[in-house]
């Protein structure tokens, strides 16, 4: 009966093992670095269509309506737009800005500068779930599509004050995205052949280094048997397997005495036998020490992806909440007004003239004023109300259990704050005022009418000579 060798068993047993602890990590790393890949490159996407958005005047693109408009003024001036954006990024194709009548998108404007440009009024009817949802939130693709115009990975964000009507979209060009997959495969690749190489050279090691003593044992053995007590095992594995080796020397050389020195050879052989058992306690717990080591490692791991999704949820200069965030606690909120009964508030506020703060002192003190603004309205609100960044200089409050009689106290209090503060504009002292749009959800309309309704109050106090608070009319 044939049978296979102890170093075989070794041999397969240590290279299975280092390949199915290398190739699952391997595996996970891989998965988890292309959705990380793909989760930035939406991101990026989402964050420069969402800037590209606030530069973009709806006055303009509402008067751009057929190709006949396309040598107007407004036309030319948005197109310029976004013909400048894209020269600040070589990987963008395309962008431009469409519009919604009904169940209808049509193209506004389109940075092509070839004869493939879209015309003003031309249907898209390549209506995929993240461009319809791009007219009320920034979004962007699960994965590359493709159109007349090729294949691309997409974001799109509503313009602002657009109602809903408008969104500006950006073009990915889909060989880059595939170009960045495609080295992600390769070095995945290479790692895994790098992984089976090692695990070989690495169980072909062990397993000789376990199995050479042992057949020198045998050897020994043999020679024993056939009386040849003389021969001796020199012990070079540096290991609990040299006590081993050594204890058969001893007992080879008491087969030379006479019986009376047989129990010492035996009571040696018990020594030695309780030492390599010192050892394998020792290594034991070397073993429970490393596994501590590599609970703690997943721990960290844990508590940094839960850094990550925290992240995820505030504006990166203020520390408020972002827009996603809010949108997702509005319908939290939405469900307790239906259960318990008790409306709440939603307070849009917007900052007077803004744009002349960072034309005249630059963004950098502009991001400083928006600080302040964020730290005054934290503390102006109580614990459990909510606080978010909404878009540039725009903050939506969200005031749980409260009507209209108590928001509007809380309003005037954040609009007076805000206009007694002082500002440091560089060495400069500067004003800052915000007009706020004040609504209360009964849970009886949508919260998306609510929110519009809260935008259409911001207009009024805008039309009516800012540093207001104006609510919604019933």
């Amino acid at each position: 009966m044939r049978f296979v060798t102890i170093q075989r068993r070794l041999f397969f047993s240590h290279i299975l093992a280092v390949l199915l602890v290398s190739g699952s990590i391997g595996t996970y790393f891989y998965f988890s670095a292309a959705t990380s890949l793909m989760a930035s490159l939406r991101e990026r996407l989402k964050n420069s269509v969402a800037m590209v958005s606030i530069a973009l005047d709806v006055s303009e693109l509402d008067q751009v309506r057929s190709p006949e408009d396309m040598e107007s003024p407004a036309y030319l001036h948005s197109l310029k737009v976004l013909r400048e954006f894209r020269k600040t990024n070589p990987d963008i194709a395309y962008l431009y800005v469409m519009r919604l009548t009904g169940e209808r998108v049509e193209f506004v404007i389109d940075s092509d500068p070839t004869e493939k440009q879209a015309k003003p009024g031309q249907a898209y009817n390549f209506l995929v779930p993240a461009l319809m949802e791009g007219f009320a939130r920034p979004s962007a693709d699960e994965a590359v599509g493709e159109d007349e115009w090729g294949a691309f990975l997409s974001g799109y964000a509503p313009v602002m004050n657009g109602m809903g009507t408008y969104l500006v979209g950006i073009d990915m060009r889909a060989d880059e995205v595939t170009r960045k997959f495609r080295n992600l495969r390769l070095s995945g690749l290479l790692s895994l052949v790098a992984s089976v190489i090692l695990a070989f050279a690495f169980s072909r090691i062990l397993s000789g280094h376990f199995t050479a003593p042992v057949s020198l044992l045998i050897a020994q053995c043999r020679a024993i048997a056939q009386g040849r007590l003389d021969e001796r095992i020199e012990p070079n594995s540096r290991d609990e397997l040299d006590d081993l080796i050594r204890a058969f020397n001893v007992m080879s050389d008491r087969l030379l005495e006479s019986r009376t020195q047989q129990r010492l050879a035996e009571e040696e052989l018990r020594s030695a036998k309780q030492h390599l058992e010192i050892r394998v306690a020792e290594r034991t717990r070397e073993l429970e020490e490393t596994n501590r080591q590599l609970q703690h490692e997943v721990e960290e791991r844990s508590k940094a992806q839960e850094a990550l999704a925290e992240t995820a949820r505030t504006d990166s200069l203020t520390g408020l909440l972002n827009r996603r965030a809010m949108t997702e606690l509005m319908e939290y909120q939405v469900g307790r007004v239906v259960r318990h009964k008790r409306p709440f508030c939603l307070l849009l506020g917007d900052l007077d003239h803004f744009k002349s703060v960072n034309d005249r002192y630059g963004h950098a003190e502009g991001d400083k004023v928006l600080l302040q603004v964020a730290g005054l309205l934290r503390s102006s609100v109580r614990q459990e109300d909510l606080v978010a960044r909404w878009g540039g200089e725009e903050f939506l409050l969200l005031l749980p259990d409260t009507d209209l009689g108590r928001g509007r106290i809380l309003a005037e209090k954040i609009r007076t704050a805000i206009l007694d503060h002082k500002f440091n504009c560089g060495e400069e002292p500067c004003q800052v005022t915000m007009s706020i749009g004040l609504t209360e959800y009964d849970g009886v309309a949508e919260v998306n009418k609510c929110l519009a309704g809260a935008d259409k109050a911001l207009y009024l106090a805008k039309e009516q000579g800012r540093n207001s608070v104006v609510v919604e009319s019933a």
